[in-house]
């Protein structure tokens, strides 16, 4: 049954963050040879257009205003409810970021419509759209059906490949008009603790640090060896709570999941909140230097030694590689 489906653009520091690829490519599953609607909201994001167009959307509209330069829940609802009016969409995909996970509700309650969130795949079967999801801290997965209404979902970072990159594709971005009015929250300004680099939800390669790293120093060798595999840092929360490191890399249940590519864990004891956070990484490798700890239990290699020692010869091994490469 051929659909249409709008997508959610997702922007930071002016560039689409690659979830919005990943939900476009889930989109086309949806949509079933329907027609696949690119949404960008913001200040001035049209600019963007191009991008979604080369990943697979079939058309692209935007709701510009300077009142939606920063994401607001009211402003944002305001405008992706404006779309949804005039395209009446049978789906709608979002990334299941901050954003997503803030805005989808709120949307779902308007179109008094179910919500899939945080879904790692989308498949057709039997005539049904099946959505798969983790349950239990991702000890177990559940399959839904949309049996009735629109097909609304958010789509976890690094679960779905986009679409290949088109270049040749590209097209108009339709405007649309939005009353963005009655705010109750205004963006003064932003002030950004993480470090600079690699988004941590989205990072490939993601090398992590616990308590074992015993202070804010020991991060050091991590943010090496993170630069040279291009990964991000994050850390469990034992390693938040001594102060060794900003409470946005907090990798857990508490914190953000992730489901990099490479996830290296440094010094992390594997506590059963921290193993809800990572999981489901498609190559775990662990570092302790006690060789009881449950990270191993998870983990697809393990090495018991001291990471102070193990992780400055990875980063060296990594580094010859890179340069024969």
């Amino acid at each position: 049954m051929a659909r249409k489906v709008l997508v959610l653009g997702e922007a930071r520091d002016g560039s689409l963050r690659n979830v919005t690829f990943e939900a476009l490519a889930a989109a086309k599953t949806v949509a079933d040879g329907g027609e696949v609607v690119g949404v960008l909201i913001g200040d001035s994001v049209s600019s963007l257009g191009n991008e979604l167009y080369q990943y697979g959307a079939d058309r692209v509209v935007a709701v510009e205003d300077a009142k939606l330069a920063q994401y607001t829940p009211d402003g944002y609802s305001q405008a992706l409810m404006a779309v949804i009016e005039q395209e009446n969409p049978e789906g709608l995909i979002f990334g299941h970021t901050s954003m997503g996970k803030d805005l989808s509700p709120k949307i779902a309650s308007k179109l008094n419509s179910g919500l899939v969130s945080d879904a790692i795949a989308v498949e057709a079967e039997g005539g049904n759209l099946v959505f798969t999801r983790p349950i239990y801290s991702g000890k177990a997965f559940e399959k839904k059906i949309v049996t009735d209404g629109i097909i609304f979902a958010t789509i976890r970072p690094n679960n779905i490949a986009p679409l290949e990159k088109d270049e040749s594709r590209s097209g108009e971005v339709a405007s649309v008009s939005a009353d963005i009015k009655d705010l109750r929250t205004i963006i003064k300004d932003v002030v950004r603790k993480a470090s600079e680099g690699v988004d941590l939800s989205e990072a490939k390669v993601i090398v992590a640090g616990g308590r074992g790293v015993k202070s804010a120093e020991g991060f050091d060798p991590l943010k090496e060896l993170a630069d040279v595999l291009g990964g991000a840092v994050g850390a469990s929360r034992g390693a938040c709570d001594a102060d060794y490191c900003d409470y946005s890399l907090q990798i857990g249940q508490t914190g953000k999941v992730v489901t990099p590519d490479l996830y290296i864990a440094a010094g992390i004891s594997g506590a059963i909140q921290h193993l809800a956070g990572m999981s489901n990484s498609k190559v775990i490798v662990a570092i302790n230097k006690d060789p009881e700890a449950n990270i191993f239990k998870v983990a697809d290699y393990g090495i018991v030694g001291d990471l102070f020692e193990v992780i400055p010869m990875l980063t060296e091994e990594f580094k010859k590689l890179k340069v024969h490469a």
